[in-house]
């Protein structure tokens, strides 16, 4: 039974805060926001696939990346430290976006060595070039595990990547389907205001993440 709560635990996890990820302004919304309206649905659906699989990996890097160092609590307090910075930087990141970014330089660079011809290669190549998707996914991860939403498990994680995607195609479906169907109606006023949700989110939560590792750092001082 409690094996099951922690699978349904990280299931959720991987769901909300996919979404949550997916929401801040970037290159796969801008693009979605620009084509979606005059090559349709399916198009639009298939670029948040593409950024979804390039996500994926991104989020396998970063589970992969630290799962041995949690052995050690004074390596699992310096990198929750590091993480929970991470959140703060991307959190007030998003929050204070004032502009919807055009196809950022390294974007433009990424595209010109790899020529993406469909829809599914261009959200590709566009989270491919976009680190901030791995931070994104470092800070993620070790929180997750150090604070139990997450088991350090493979089974654990890759439920929680199979939340991540739903999460990522349900913010990218709602997206492509309101752009799509509204003709371009949804402004840039409109997509800015839910990045700052996104941002304010983050920093909510790296609040709590925070107030745990405080607890967690005072109960080893003496």
């Amino acid at each position: 039974m409690e094996d099951t709560y922690s699978l349904v635990r990280a299931l959720l996890t991987g769901v909300g805060f996919g979404f949550l990820g997916c929401i801040p302004v970037g290159p796969i919304n801008v693009t979605i926001l620009n084509e979606g309206a005059k090559r349709g649905l399916v198009w639009a659906l298939m670029i948040g696939a593409g950024a979804m699989a390039m996500d994926i990996i991104y989020f396998g890097i970063a589970f992969a990346g630290f799962s041995q160092l949690f052995d050690s609590h004074y390596f699992r307090v310096g990198i929750e430290s590091v993480s929970f910075l991470l959140m703060i930087i991307l959190g007030w990141k998003y929050l204070r976006a004032r502009e919807l970014p055009r196809t950022p330089h390294p974007v433009e660079g990424i595209e010109q060595r790899f020529h993406p011809h469909t829809a599914f290669m261009i959200g590709f190549v566009r989270v491919l070039a976009n680190p901030a998707v791995l931070l994104y996914w470092v800070a993620m991860s070790t929180n997750f595990i150090s604070h139990g939403l997450v088991a350090n498990n493979l089974r654990a994680k890759v439920v929680c990547g199979a939340g991540n995607f739903i999460g990522g195609m349900i913010w990218f479906s709602i997206l492509s389907f309101i752009v799509s169907r509204g003709h371009g109606k949804l402004s840039d006023k409109t997509l800015l205001r839910l990045a700052h949700f996104s941002g304010f989110s983050l920093l909510l939560t790296a609040a709590y993440f925070g107030y745990r590792l405080s607890l967690s750092i005072g109960q080893q001082i003496p």
